[in-house]
């Protein structure tokens, strides 16, 4: 294993040990449910806005250490952001995970591109991303909480 895959595997392992942001906001802005029907993984996600701006995140949910991690990197992430660019944001970590490359704007978040090189666990890695992705497009700022309908992963990660 390379120094490089060595360092990325340890900041997910860390990521699924320490998680941030782990509950739920009660009240909250937005809520949405997501599930990885291939191996499990579940994810709630709560977020609170201000204006059009994610001022809290929380989420609850089981699964493997990517997809934990993957959640916990997002949180951190898209707090302070505006809602446009989490959906930026987005974008560029789905096409990471797919191969497709790294954006500059990723951060921290940039330990997940070895994921794609793990086939079988990109569905694990995007699980918290498109979860966010669904609620962001469900939840207009401002909006009462609530569920959205649709909140399982769609089919695609």
């Amino acid at each position: 294993m390379t120094a490089l895959a060595q360092m990325y595997q340890a900041a997910i392992l860390e990521h699924a040990r320490r998680t941030r942001h782990r509950g739920v906001l009660d009240p909250a802005d937005a809520r949405q449910e997501g599930v990885n029907p291939s191996c499990g993984d579940e994810l709630l996600l709560t977020l609170r806005f201000g204006d059009d701006t994610v001022t809290e995140v929380r989420y609850e949910g089981k699964g493997c250490a990517i997809s934990q991690a993957s959640a916990s990197l997002m949180a951190e992430a898209i707090e302070g952001l505006g809602r446009d660019e989490a959906l930026a944001l987005i974008g560029h970590v789905k096409a990471m995970i797919h191969g497709e490359g790294l954006h500059p704007d990723l951060g921290e978040v940039a330990v997940l591109e070895g994921v794609r090189r793990l086939p079988a666990r990109v569905k694990c890695a995007a699980l918290a991303w498109t979860t966010l992705e669904a609620a962001l497009r469900t939840h207009p700022a401002g909006d009462a909480a609530g569920e959205a309908p649709g909140g399982s992963e769609p089919a695609g990660g």
